[in-house]
């Protein structure tokens, strides 16, 4: 055997996902998304086990959000010749108000070289799950209740953002005063799935809208970042604390990104679009005060 031949098998061997773990891992969150599910619908699913599936529709709306995700992440790593992991769910325990995951992820395992693949990457993420999450939720905002809102006081909120105020105007109409809209199961994973969408479209380290900011804005990515985690803190202690939080946790994992090849040179047209569109889609689904106290 050629040295040639061996360099090939074994990029063949390190690109041969594992497939075990990330389906254990499916599993659980399956089983734990549903027990949240059933829970948040009042359902006592320790004295009747089998009234987790109550949990169902809330499971798999969320679970096909961020699967939907992870894949665009996936399938666009794999179109470039980049080596990655299959998309990898996290369970967590199914307590109020946890939801049952701490969301899913991919490891890249081999180098992003071009900016082409740092806008395509990045941004296939964030947009698949987008779409799906426009479709959960327009399907669930059916099924959502409008009450007064005394009804609601004394619960946790959720803050609004552009795209879920204008879903809900076309689902329901406009909203009486003094009113409020008790979510479906299945429109709380589509406010969940945009949540998580401005999360990671946030234009800081190594999160998708960072990558897009560096392909954007090259070497200078890091003071951008450096600025928008105190523009983060800023908006911790004037909205909400969790934003401080984020805000730190970034930082610690790294603001820093790696170099590209071709960080001088400028995108082509369809880079370009994509980042405008991954943009839009980050001032549509940021949400300043995501929980509050009614």
């Amino acid at each position: 055997m050629t040295q040639e031949d061996t360099y090939i098998q074994y990029n063949r061997y390190i690109g041969r996902p594992n497939v075990l773990l990330p389906t254990v891992l499916f599993i659980l969150t399956v089983i734990t998304t549903m027990a949240s599910g059933a829970l948040f619908e009042g359902v006592d699913i320790f004295s009747n086990p089998i009234m987790i599936l109550r949990g169902a529709p809330f499971s798999f709306s969320l679970l096909l959000i961020l699967g939907t995700h992870e894949l665009g992440h996936y399938i666009a790593s794999r179109r470039h010749g980049v080596i990655t992991t299959l998309p990898m769910f996290i369970p967590a325990p199914p307590i109020p108000p946890m939801i049952g995951t701490f969301g899913a992820v991919i490891r890249i395992k081999s180098p992003i070289t071009t900016k082409r693949e740092l806008v395509d990457i990045g941004a296939a993420g964030p947009l698949a799950g987008f779409v799906f999450a426009i479709a959960v939720t327009a399907i669930g905002l059916k099924y959502s209740t409008i009450v007064p809102l005394a009804y609601s006081e004394g619960s946790i909120g959720l803050g609004t953002s552009l795209i879920f105020k204008a879903l809900t105007y076309l689902a329901l109409g406009p909203m009486p005063e003094g009113s409020d809209v008790v979510l479906h199961p299945v429109a709380f994973a589509g406010w969940i799935g945009f949540f998580i969408t401005a999360m990671n479209l946030l234009p800081l380290g190594q999160l998708d809208g960072g990558h897009i900011v560096y392909a954007i804005i090259g070497r200078r990515h890091r003071l951008f970042s450096f600025t928008m985690v105190g523009l983060l803190i800023g908006l911790g202690l004037w909205k909400w604390p969790g934003w401080i939080v984020w805000a730190v946790l970034i930082t610690l994992i790294g603001l820093r990104h790696p170099p590209i090849e071709d960080q001088y040179l400028p995108m082509d047209a369809r880079r370009r679009t994509t980042t405008a569109i991954a943009l839009l889609v980050f001032a549509l689904t940021f949400i300043p005060t995501p929980f509050y106290i009614v």
